[in-house]
């Protein structure tokens, strides 16, 4: 009789344990978007939904959109860094001078393509960036397609239209860029923009195509002026996936594979992608209510990249005072956008 209540007890333990050796895991994903905007459709979904698929369904995220577990934006990377998410996708540019090592790819006129730029930010980001994300475990850096000035009433040609001008900028060395191209920057978050557009707080705006009908600011301006194709554009942003580090080691092994697998270059890659697939259809947008569009001259385009060639030294300044070799990585970062460029 002892021997069968010892059989029954050991039994009733094992099948109490074999739900917690299969439990699921559930990420909790938290990001700034509306569920219907490229990130969240073209990268954040496809990305959960491979992970579940080859965990078996052990793994499944639950993505909280629109800053839905609170905080703001730029508090998204200590969100992940803390746990209050597991997984947050985000700009490091949110809290400007935090993450200066990758501002290289934000400098003006380095970029023309986001999968390029982003296939060489995250080689750049192994070599020389690890410790800046140090807190978190990066799933995957990337760059949005090439940043064009728009603008409400002023056609804008030469660099002596931009005199007088309030542009919106979205990053530091933005910033500076079109302080030295003779305009008056303005930083506001995105949802901020329309409001400021359609009442005359700014004249213009910095933006990727992509995001631009998001928002519907294509029916707030009446000109785009681009950069040639085959130059660098203006200027891109640079974006982070990370993931909590504790989550991630309290992961069994065979689940921490499935997301190195799913993490690096080539989520790098795809995020980018993305991005310059978007570009033409939010560009038609703007093409079907008429506005009119303006490409610089190559010799116009070299003059603003003549303007604002120091905030190149500059960057090379800020890394060589914090100890690093700021003209080696300078020049590295230029180099694998030209070798990825390459084998596009």
């Amino acid at each position: 009789m002892n021997t069968l209540k010892q059989l029954t007890v050991l039994g009733i333990a094992a099948c109490a344990a074999m739900p917690a050796l299969a439990q699921e895991v559930v990420l909790k994903v938290h990001h700034m978007w509306t569920p219907t905007a490229n990130a969240p459709q073209k990268i954040i979904k496809p990305w959960c939904e491979k992970i579940e698929a080859e965990s078996s369904g052990r793994m499944k995220c639950q993505i909280y959109p629109s800053m839905q577990l609170g905080g703001t934006p730029a508090q998204l990377y200590d969100q992940a860094k803390d746990g209050v998410a597991d997984i947050i996708y985000t700009l490091p540019g949110y809290t400007p001078g935090r993450f200066p090592i990758m501002e290289v790819f934000e400098l003006p006129f380095m970029t023309n393509g986001a999968e390029v730029g982003s296939r060489a930010a995250w080689a750049f980001y192994t070599k020389y960036a690890t410790k800046e994300f140090g807190a978190v475990k990066p799933l995957l850096v990337n760059v949005h397609e090439e940043g064009y000035l728009h603008t409400r009433d002023t056609p804008v040609q030469r660099m002596e239209d931009l005199r007088g001008l309030k542009l919106r900028s979205p990053t530091r060395f933005a910033t500076k860029m079109l302080t030295r191209l003779g305009a008056t920057p303005i930083g506001m978050p995105l949802p901020s923009l329309p409001e400021a557009v359609s009442k005359g707080v700014v004249d213009g705006f910095l933006l990727a195509w992509e995001v631009v009908p998001s928002v519907k600011l294509q029916e707030m301006v009446k000109y785009h002026i681009e950069t040639p194709a085959e130059r660098p554009a203006l200027y891109t942003n640079v974006f982070l996936m990370a993931m909590n580090p504790a989550r991630y080691n309290s992961l069994p092994d065979e689940l921490k594979a499935i997301i190195d697998r799913n993490s690096g270059m080539e989520l790098s890659a795809l995020a980018g992608r993305a991005w310059d697939e978007a570009k033409q259809p939010s560009r038609n947008t703007a093409i079907a209510r008429g506005n009119h569009f303006y490409t610089l001259s190559v010799e116009e385009t070299d003059r603003w990249v003549a303007a604002s060639a120091d905030l190149q030294n500059e960057y090379v300044d800020n890394m060589n005072k914090a100890g690093m070799p700021g003209k080696e990585m300078l020049d590295a970062a230029k180099a694998l956008i030209a070798e990825y460029g390459t084998h596009r």
